[in-house]
């Protein structure tokens, strides 16, 4: 326990003098199930912090079981921010509301010389807290951005992939056609500023303190902690996490939201799940059995429940890995000059939570706040300098559109595209035997006619041949 005695004998309460030029922006990142909030609610207690929730879908008041709030008691311990505070039928909550809010609490609290410690899962609110990478636009205050977003999102995602190439070329060269919420996003910020949103994150990039990947960090002490563990290990507690979530009340928290908010969408047959606090993961895999249930055999809702257990399951370990793709290749395959070292703690075996990750972490954000270099190595990758991530790539074997270079080495590498190259291989076997048999047939013909043999039809050279 001495990283933790060192750490309380630092002050960092009110009165130290120049103090808050030095405290760092302590961020948490790591998959679902890997104990981010049990980390960030122990550093908090030990070192004066307050607790500042970056997870999208925890800012909705209610579903505190599906989207894993922590609980009453952990928020009285230590102060936390960016929890149960907006409406659960607003649908139109931006990132950009996101981080203008919780940008000015996290001045609040260096202002009155505490820490504040940013947590949770969704990479892109996280990114805006750590870099200027945000575009603002003239309707932002309004809220009417985010219905108009909403308006292109309904369009074909081709058709506006077409209208963004046409005022945008740059950008929707690095888009993907099926990402809509990104090319709807681009084709709103040419809408409203006249401006491509290539131009805009040019200029970001070329701020001083900017880089290929974004523009300058917004606090310049920002300590970045990564919780990570084996594969297997993190797929076997995700599970007995979705079990326990059954446990605590999952489905009946489902049924009364459902009743309280959904039911009237689903009857009108507009329930959206890709806005708002229906995205969380548990609403679409058991909204089959939440409409039926009541109205079909026990047999057959015991089905759809067992569907969307497992459902559950296999998105929740889906969406762990996303989130450690995005680290490693946000901060560790691909790093440039706006982006900061990333310390790795593993979190495997929790019987060793204390020495193998409390202590290190106490340590490490304590050297940030006495201005020295941590111990610890940060993690490190080997990446390409020439790797491009956004990278334009067609496959027509396959019909489809690849961004990014190591996207495209992995595609024409996946047992898909092998298949399709293997089914084409065999088309163009065939085709050039046919056209083969054809010239051979030709070439009989000819030589036949040329020396006048009569008697034998055409139909009897085909099957000698």
């Amino acid at each position: 326990m001495a990283a933790v005695a060192a750490a309380r004998a630092v002050p960092v309460g009110p009165g130290v003098r120049g103090l808050r030029r030095t405290l760092p922006l302590v961020v948490i990142l790591g998959a679902t199930g890997t104990g981010k909030s049990t980390l960030a609610l122990q550093l908090g207690q030990r070192l004066d912090g307050e607790i500042i929730s970056a997870d999208s879908m925890q800012i909705y008041e209610g579903l505190d079981i599906i989207t894993n709030k922590v609980s009453a008691q952990e928020q009285r311990i230590c102060r936390h921010h960016m929890i149960s505070f907006v409406d659960p039928l607003v649908t139109n909550y931006t990132v950009v509301d996101f981080r203008n809010k919780a940008t000015s609490l996290i001045e609040d609290i260096f202002a009155r010389d505490k820490i504040p410690i940013v947590v949770g899962g969704t990479n892109y609110y996280i990114e805006s807290l750590l870099w200027k990478v945000l575009v603002n636009t003239k309707d932002m205050s309004t809220g009417k951005a985010a219905d108009r977003k909403a308006e292109l999102e309904k369009e074909d995602g081709h058709a506006l992939h077409k209208r963004l190439s046409q005022v945008d070329p740059e950008r929707a060269a690095k888009l993907h056609p099926h990402d809509k919420r990104k090319v709807a996003r681009s084709l709103q910020v040419f809408e409203e500023t006249g401006i491509s949103h290539s131009e805009f994150l040019h200029r970001q990039h070329a701020e001083e303190g900017g880089g290929p990947l974004g523009g300058p960090l917004k606090f310049p002490n920002p300590c970045i902690l990564w919780l990570h563990a084996d594969q297997i290990v993190l797929d076997e507690r995700l599970d007995k996490r979705v079990d326990n979530m059954l446990n605590a009340g999952l489905l009946e928290e489902l049924r009364n939201f459902h009743r309280r908010y959904n039911q009237k969408k689903i009857s009108e047959n507009s329930q959206d799940y890709q806005h708002g606090i229906f995205q969380s993961i548990g609403f679409k895999e058991f909204h089959e059995y939440l409409i039926t249930e009541g109205k079909c055999t026990p047999e057959t809702s015991n089905e759809l429940l067992k569907k969307g257990i497992e459902a559950l399951k296999q998105v929740t370990k889906k969406y762990a890995r996303k989130q450690n793709r995005w680290v490693k290749n946000r901060f560790l395959s691909r790093p440039g000059p706006s982006v900061p070292p990333v310390y790795g703690l593993e979190v495997s075996d929790v019987s060793k939570w204390e020495e193998s990750v409390l202590e290190p972490a106490l340590g490490i954000v304590q050297s940030f706040i006495q201005g020295h270099k941590p111990a610890a190595a940060p993690v490190s990758m080997p990446y390409s300098e020439t790797e491009n991530k956004r990278s334009y790539h067609v496959c027509d074997l396959c019909d489809r559109i690849i961004i990014g270079d190591r996207e495209w080495a992995a595609h024409i590498k996946s047992k898909s595209h092998l298949h399709q190259l293997k089914k084409r291989r065999r088309l163009d076997s065939v085709a050039v035997n046919t056209v083969e048999s054809q010239s051979i047939y030709q070439d009989h013909d000819k030589e036949l006619k040329e020396k006048g043999s009569p008697g034998q039809s055409d139909q009897d050279l085909k099957v000698n041949i």
